[in-house]
């Protein structure tokens, strides 16, 4: 984001009152605690508009849990849960399809050894499974039954765009989620959202929605149309929460020259640093969840919004300049998020994109072929038929074919493992 970009955004937030302006600070609204009993610094808190509601500036994404064996690897993950509550990032972002469905489980029986009240919960409505009113509410109870609480703090209806968008009409979900709200099951009603700015501008003008989550980071601020997206909810009132931060960790993983640009300007700071600062210095932006899948993950980001300091004008310029070698490698946009499987013909679309990915960055093509031979028996890309059943689940709108062709072409190029 340039300077006339930020400052654009930032003014266009005067309306918001007293978020905005705590969201472009770095400390701590008023009665937040600045330390831990050690001492230690706790992760910068934001006020929910003009209530007693604050978030923390880091939320912990339980998309990319740490595995092992396939599974999610319980014994770290609870360590992360717990290094996260104590340093104050106590916003736990969940939903029905992760890890299998294992997910919210994970998370509920991560955080039954603590105070309901010292955590915030968030979890989505799979609206795709809605098929009938009634299926709103079943799912709805099991989600609950899954965490082991009564009511989640903040609801989502779960990856809207055109065609879910028509479903929740349908069903009238919104007002389900209003009338659990009523409930006391359901504190915050939101959406997440992976559509045009044009699709973002109907839905979030249609209902009174309390949240959104958009995909918002330093390379999809034009690419995604983030920024238009970003503006379209800021104007309406609607506070942010951020997903997608690093891009599925693409931000945490630049090629050499982009990362060489970033350490010049400051040693000390990470490439995912960079990018989590980058989303939490958008004025409207309450929270930005981080799917970290190791503890050192954790660690690292705990220490960049433990306090929060927003990035300065001559920052943002260092990111345009490691942004722009950063492009020089022809890398496919994919976060990994593994909607697109299971593809029909076998292949293993988000493992063949992430090897092609470290290859464009580190050149290494001997491990780029061994990574691929390792694939399970038609997972490479040359197993893709071309069917384009991927192409309806990609949140990010990758012509996969033709990507998988592309990996096809440079494997064939590289010669046999």
């Amino acid at each position: 984001m340039n300077r006339r970009d930020f400052l654009k955004s930032a003014l266009a937030l005067t309306a918001l009152g007293g978020a905005a302006r705590l969201a472009a600070q770095t400390g701590a609204p008023a009665g937040t605690p600045s330390a831990g009993k050690n001492g230690s610094q706790k992760v910068t808190r934001r006020q929910y508009k003009k209530t007693d509601l604050t978030l923390p500036v880091l939320g912990f994404g339980m998309m990319r849990l740490p595995r092992s064996n396939g599974k999610i690897d319980t014994r770290t993950a609870q360590k992360m849960v717990d290094m996260a509550m104590a340093a104050g990032a106590n916003y736990f972002d969940t939903a029905w399809p992760y890890h299998g469905g294992e997910s919210e489980t994970f998370v509920g029986n991560a955080l039954k050894k603590y105070p309901r009240d010292s955590y915030l919960l968030a979890s989505k409505l799979p609206v795709w499974l809605v098929k009938k009113p009634e299926d709103a509410e079943r799912i709805f109870n099991e989600q609950l039954r899954k965490c082991r609480t009564e009511y989640f703090d903040f609801y989502l209806l779960h990856a809207l765009g055109a065609a879910r968008w028509k479903a929740v009409e349908k069903f009238r979900l919104f007002e389900f989620a209003q009338r659990m709200r009523d409930a006391g099951r359901i504190r915050k009603i939101g959406f997440s959202f992976h559509d045009s700015p044009e699709q973002l501008k109907i839905i979030a003008g249609a209902k009174p929605w309390d949240f959104v989550l958009l995909q918002i980071n330093y390379l999809d601020w034009y690419d995604y149309r983030s920024r238009e997206q970003y503006e379209i909810v800021t104007k309406l009132g609607i506070p942010v929460l951020v997903m997608e931060p690093l891009r599925g960790g693409t931000l945490a993983a630049l090629n050499p020259a982009a990362v060489k640009i970033l350490k010049t300007a400051n040693p000390k700071a990470s490439p995912a640093s960079w990018g989590l600062r980058y989303a939490a210095s958008l004025p409207n932006v309450l929270c930005v969840l981080s799917g970290m899948s190791l503890p050192e993950h954790m660690e690292d980001n705990l220490r960049t919004m433990s306090p929060f300091h927003p990035l300065t004008e001559n920052e943002r310029m260092t990111l345009n300049s490691a942004l722009a070698a950063y492009r020089q490698t022809d890398s496919v946009p994919c976060t990994v998020c593994e909607y697109c499987i299971p593809c029909p013909a076998g292949v293993e679309i988000p493992r063949v994109f992430a090897a092609y990915n470290q290859y464009k960055i580190s050149g290494d093509g001997a491990a780029f072929r061994k990574t691929i031979a390792a694939l399970p028996e038609d997972g490479g890309p040359d197993a893709c038929v071309n069917c384009e059943a991927c192409l309806k689940k990609c949140p990010q709108k990758i012509d996969i074919p033709t990507r998988l062709k592309r990996v096809a072409a440079e494997l064939k190029k590289l010669g046999p493992s």
